[in-house]
């Protein structure tokens, strides 16, 4: 260990420059250079300055004292995704098999169901969509798995290279009335989605669900499509990686299938898709369990966006 010693008859100049080694050595240590870029990220998110805070965060990805995490997930390659297609150069994925099945039953659950409320009440799909500050007794497991739910997204966004720009999660609101504020995050780059009409609105216009598939197409590239996919299938994988279970029902659910059906893309190209994306979520956060997490804790304290992606990087660094 090496101590800066100053003698007290040095003068101003000597004091100056024993400062300055001083802070040197402060901004030679990579996680001190880090957490002062990530404050300056979160004051251009504060200001809602989304393409700024976007540079800092691609000008620091794989940079020394940078973000080694962001954009990094190593990935299950896109290809028609079938049973034997779980083996595939030399990387055994067959272990996610049941993972995957269970995503996939989830998806196909809340989907049956949204179609039965259309047959029964004809309310359209939004009757699926769980609102916030419901006033039913939300316990600590429900607060627990929606901060395991919107880790999820986040923690499968920011390791796709796609960057955070707010979020909430569930908590109690005025006790004495016992309500609580639904779960969120939102995301840079996924602004898309503003022109994805609801699910009425897509009926109303091209008539039946069958011939969906063919119309609507929009200019989405397919790689903001298959990270869209993969964020959006994060919060469901996180609640069966921590339960077992899926709470069902999910918004995402049904924002996944508009999506999918506005971008044009025919029905067997979906299934193989949707596929793909949900064995490629369970492959980014069955890998990065403990660091999901850790970054529930920070987002159940209230961290930024900034010192949620510390808590990333450092437990990156651990693994």
């Amino acid at each position: 260990m090496h101590a800066l010693a100053c003698s007290g008859s040095a003068g101003v100049s000597d004091h100056r420059r024993c400062i300055s080694a001083a802070d040197g050595g402060r901004r030679s240590d990579p996680s001190e250079r880090r957490r002062g870029s990530l404050l300056r990220l979160d004051r251009e998110l504060g200001k809602r300055d989304y393409r700024s805070a976007l540079a800092i965060a691609k000008r620091l990805r794989g940079a020394a004292g940078g973000l080694a995490g962001f954009g990094s997930a190593k990935q299950v390659p896109k290809r028609v995704w079938l049973p034997d297609d779980l083996k595939l150069n030399g990387m055994d994925l067959s272990y996610l098999g049941p993972l995957v099945d269970s995503i996939l039953d989830s998806i196909q659950s809340c989907l049956d169901f949204a179609r039965t409320e259309d047959r029964v009440s004809g309310s359209g799909r939004q009757s699926v969509v769980l609102e916030e500050g419901n006033d039913q007794s939300l316990g600590e497991e429900d607060i627990f798995m929606c901060t395991q739910h919107e880790a999820g997204h986040f923690l499968v966004a920011y390791l796709l290279g796609v960057l955070p720009k707010e979020y909430k999660v569930l908590k109690r609101g005025n006790s004495s009335q016992d309500q609580f504020a639904g779960g969120t995050v939102k995301f840079v780059g996924f602004e898309f989605l503003r022109e994805v009409p609801v699910l009425d609105t897509l009926n109303e216009s091209i008539g039946s669900r069958e011939s969906s598939y063919r119309v609507n197409k929009r200019c989405i590239s397919s790689k903001t499509l298959n990270n869209f996919s993969c964020v959006i299938l994060g919060g469901l994988v996180a609640e069966l990686l921590s339960f077992g279970y899926s709470e069902g029902l999910h918004s995402d659910v049904d924002k996944l299938d508009r999506v999918m059906r506005w971008s044009g893309l025919t029905e067997s190209a979906v299934k193989s898709h949707v596929k793909w994306a949900s064995l490629n979520t369970a492959f980014i956060l069955h890998h990065h369990h403990e660091t999901r997490l850790q970054l529930a804790k920070a987002m159940r304290s209230g961290k930024s966006i900034g010192s949620s992606i510390n808590v990333i990087e450092n437990s990156l660094h651990q693994t």
